[in-house]
């Protein structure tokens, strides 16, 4: 059995925001990432409104930054993505001009690694919220000790509700060229996605779907089956990336009804329904622990 490497997590950095990121959002780039995730929502495609998971655009060159200001830089390439977690105050639209921030919140190190989580959040020029996000980044094979600061919020799969069927299973394929697609439309360049060689360098079968594609899928598959195609229903979105998913691969992602939740807002009570997911390859889970929350 192989020693986690002790490695020194630096706490100091834990509450401070990375510097703010001005994001221009055009109805190009939206559409991009719409086809670069093979949504078939039609106001996706045509840049009227963002898909959800196209949130992560605008933060994505502060997530890595605010990891790495608590772990070690040179774990860089160690470095996968474990969880994400978005909460949706209002879409994202063409014209808007957003600002994103990130600050590392807390970490834990764990048998097989550590983890840092991230929080981020999304603004318009004017100060409105437009969303938030927790990043858990895992360090494979390092152990940064006890933990320290806050965990990313829950949201475990409750096995009872498999005592029910499913209401809803979407089956979607992972085209061969996805990640040179998805890699300049999100704005990630990470070799692994990219480069037989290096991703097999990295203890991989080959390049492997960007886990954040993967959750594209799953989302439009939530909002074309349970919210009318409608994101402006979409109220949370989180995920645990569970093993890579592969080019070519069929995926199939399974929802379940959980109790009515029902969330506070800036005009009081919203009433919302929650559903937990799961998406397979095969008999293989790679996501786990999903859950959508869609308000009325």
């Amino acid at each position: 059995m192989t020693t986690a490497q002790s490695v020194v997590f630096d706490a100091t950095g834990l509450g401070e925001w990375t510097e703010e990121q001005r994001f221009e959002v055009t109805a190009e780039r939206i559409a991009e990432y719409a086809a670069a995730t093979n949504d078939p929502i039609e106001r996706h495609l045509r840049g009227e409104v963002a898909p959800p998971v196209f949130a992560v655009v605008p933060v994505f060159t502060s997530m890595a930054p605010a990891a790495l200001s608590v772990a070690p830089v040179e774990l860089l390439m160690k470095l996968v993505h474990g969880e994400q977690d978005f909460r949706f105050h209002r879409p994202i639209l063409p014209g808007d001009t957003l600002i994103a921030r990130a600050k590392p919140v807390g970490f834990v190190g764990r048998e097989n690694g550590s983890t840092v989580v991230v929080y981020a959040e999304t603004r318009t020029d004017a100060g409105d919220l437009v969303n938030e996000q927790w990043m858990t980044a895992f360090f494979r094979k390092v152990d940064a000790g006890p933990g320290v600061g806050e965990p990313a919020p829950e949201h475990r799969f409750d096995e009872a509700l498999r005592e029910s069927s499913p209401v809803a299973e979407v089956t979607a394929h992972i085209d061969k060229d996805q990640t040179f697609r998805y890699s300049p439309a999100s704005g990630d360049p990470m070799p692994i996605h990219l480069d037989d060689e290096i991703a097999k360098m990295s203890g991989l079968p080959g390049i492997i779907n960007h886990g954040l594609c993967t959750m594209a899928f799953t989302s439009w598959a939530a909002l074309t089956e349970l919210a009318d195609g409608r994101v402006e229903r979409l109220r949370r979105l989180a995920v645990r990336f569970a093993k890579p998913v592969l080019p070519e691969q069929d995926i199939d992602t399974r929802f379940w009804a959980s109790p009515v939740s029902e969330l506070r807002g800036p005009v009081g009570a919203q009433r919302a329904q929650a559903y937990a997911y799961e998406t397979t390859v095969g008999d293989e889970l790679v996501i786990k622990d999903g859950l959508v929350v869609i308000g009325e």
